[in-house]
């Protein structure tokens, strides 16, 4: 649909997989009578897809190195046999999280522990499963120094204050990491300091080659104290494009309030397109060129250190999308109101202040009337329970029986805010069968 006055079409990326699953004339629906409410559909296949694009360019970069997935970023469970059948590793920060990564078949010994003062649990039981720790304080070290101590020697990464991020809350100063070098040779066995880590906001590619060069140099000053300091995590924030270029470059210049339903406005939105993305953006990460001549893959392969990585969102871009049935439908002046059977919690970005802006796409596509605008409603009875405020333009008028699927949630859309409020059902995971039609209910028997 062209712009108008009051909508403007935001057609999403997607893959070949969710396209033949959205245009079968009675997966979805078949799918909804057995789970009897909204759910999110899953496909490890891409997941996998998207880890050995990773793999291959450190490979290709002559980098060693190791993914880690950001777990934190979608809660199934279908992922991490997918890290451990490729040799992955997984980032946890809890003590649930490592246990499900080690149920998941993923040793303990590639799993990465990050997060802020982790407990004295979590510490131990990652002290004893040989996982790394990503250390954020000195007290934190002194925690971790007396655990390696009494209960097993604690593999460390000292994690630096952002260089581009002085006021973060995470991450050691110069001078912290100074003490942090001295405090860990005088532990002697009860620590080993494989290297330094970092992470960054936003999705740029400068900073973190700026900041990878930094912890190299940290890496030489802890081999300088006998320390072995063979490893630098960069940590995550890879990119994901959702929106083709065109489509989002409208939006942004032409955005305004009446597109949105009640006149709605938003200080942000997540940036829906995005070059380069996932493992294009880590090439361009190692192709970085350093002040001192050579460029990130290099240096890393001239000092022998290893290059680890923490994405989330970029292992999951494409490998899902959310189904919500559609309640019912009413006119509003020159446009609809959706409601759905579910919350808004299952689209994270409404949480956040903001809008999930990928248009969700009507099952069935066809079907009696004309076309409409219409902003979607969550099920609950709170007024800022809104899926999309924005219009968004449908062929024709969602009924009762229909539903919508909004593409490309399984990172960090689908289940960071999810909640049982209402004491409504959580959205059930459908997990798809890579070899062929075959679908099952995460944590029940095959279906179908």
């Amino acid at each position: 649909m062209e712009l108008t006055a009051s909508t403007i079409s935001l057609p999403a990326r997607q893959p070949d997989w969710a396209r033949r699953v959205q245009s079968d004339p009675v997966l979805l629906g078949d799918i909804a009578r057995a789970v009897g409410g909204p759910f999110h559909v899953l496909h490890p296949g891409r997941f996998t897809d998207n880890l050995v694009a990773f793999t291959d360019t450190l490979v290709t970069g002559g980098v060693s190195g190791q993914v880690y997935f950001g777990k934190k970023a979608n809660r199934s469970a279908c992922w991490v046999p997918e890290c451990a059948r490729a040799g992955a590793g997984v980032d946890v920060a809890s003590v649930p999280e490592l246990v499900d990564a080690l149920a998941g078949g993923v040793r303990g010994a590639d799993l990465m522990v990050t997060g802020a003062a982790k407990s004295a649990e979590l510490v131990w039981l990652a002290a004893r499963q040989q996982c790394v720790v990503a250390v954020d304080a000195l007290d934190e070290l002194d925690r971790v120094i007396a655990i390696g101590r009494s209960a097993a020697p604690v593999r460390v990464l000292l994690r630096l204050l952002p260089e581009n991020d002085q006021g973060s809350r995470f991450g050691l100063t110069a001078d912290e990491v100074a003490e942090a070098l001295r405090r860990c040779v005088a532990a002697g066995s009860a620590v080993r300091v494989e290297g330094f880590s970092f992470h960054l906001g936003g999705y740029e590619v400068r900073p973190r080659a700026g900041m990878a060069a930094t912890a190299l140099g940290y890496c030489h000053r802890a081999r300088e104290l006998g320390l072995p300091a063979a490893s630098v995590s960069i940590g995550g924030g890879f990119a994901a494009a959702y929106l083709d270029e065109p489509d989002w470059t409208r939006f942004t210049e032409e955005y305004r309030s009446s597109w949105f339903h009640r006149g709605k406005t938003f200080t942000h939105f997540y940036p829906y397109h995005q070059s380069p993305t996932g493992a294009d953006m880590l090439r361009e990460v190692l192709t970085s060129p350093l002040p001192g001549g050579g460029t990130v893959a290099t240096e890393f392969a001239r000092t022998g250190t290893r290059l680890l990585l923490e994405p989330g969102r970029a292992l999951l871009d494409q490998a899902g999308f959310t189904v919500f049935p559609v309640q019912g439908f009413k006119k509003r002046g020159d446009y609809g109101i959706v409601t759905v059977a579910g919350l808004s919690m299952s689209i994270s970005e409404q949480w956040k202040g903001s809008e999930f802006l990928p248009d969700p796409v009507l099952w069935p596509a066809d079907g009696p009337g004309a076309p409409v605008s219409a902003c979607v409603g969550g099920s609950s009875c709170l007024e800022y329970d809104m899926l999309s405020w924005r219009k968004i333009p449908f062929s024709r008028p969602p009924r009762h029986g229909d539903l919508l699927a909004y593409p490309n949630t399984a990172g960090y859309q689908m289940d960071k805010n999810e909640t049982r409020f209402h004491e409504l059902p959580l959205p059930a995971r459908v997990v798809l069968d890579a070899s062929g039609p075959g679908w099952r209910i995460e944590g029940e028997v095959q279906r179908r």
